[in-house]
């Protein structure tokens, strides 16, 4: 069995559809390297995605979407040979954010967060995106940069990440960002 699908099983699911989610990307890994393919549009195909944190763990780096027209975290679909979406989420979110030296997480679960959603026609068939997302963060002072697939990219402390357009797994992810990075203040005596 695959690295991914080791760790995809061993992967503590939040709720129901993470769990359902997980089940429906495992069985998408049969298909090898097809999984990865963006041609493949049934049952979908895998993608990779970060919520990256910046060095403080404060905030998290959100794109307005250019063609969903919602605010996101980056990421997006393998290149050709790419079957790693750690590589893949790393990839994506220098390319849509201009931050180099992006790191995975060093204590957050990897995978962080999986979620299948569907994707809306457009110049391909609505087809669902098997999303594998990480944690990341940023390196100290790092400056974002909208990318041509983006209308902005901005820092949302993370009490403000989920905004109005955000769908229950965003939110469900937020929550599990929010948990691991909460350092609670001291109460005077």
């Amino acid at each position: 069995m695959s690295s991914l699908a080791d760790a995809l099983l061993r992967h503590a699911c939040a709720d129901d559809k993470e769990r359902r989610d997980r089940d429906a990307i495992l069985a998408l890994l049969v298909r090898g390297d097809r999984a990865f393919a963006r041609s493949e549009h049934d049952p979908g195909h895998l993608t990779g995605s970060a919520f990256v944190l910046d060095a403080r763990q404060e905030r998290v780096l959100l794109v307005h979407h250019a063609k969903l027209d919602r605010w996101l975290q980056p990421g997006g679909h393998a290149e050709p040979g790419e079957t790693d979406p750690s590589l893949t989420a790393l990839r994506e979110a220098t390319e849509e954010t201009g931050i180099t030296g992006l790191q995975l997480h060093p204590s957050a679960p990897r995978p962080f967060d999986l979620d299948v959603h569907l994707i809306p026609a457009r110049k391909e068939p609505a087809h669902l995106h098997h999303d594998v997302r990480y944690l990341l963060v940023a390196p100290e002072g790092a400056e974002p940069v909208a990318s041509e697939e983006s209308r902005a990219v901005e820092w949302r402390p993370l009490g403000e990440a989920a905004g109005p357009d955000a769908d229950a797994a965003f939110r469900r992810a937020i929550g599990k960002i929010r948990m691991l990075t909460f350092r609670p203040s001291r109460c005077p005596r």
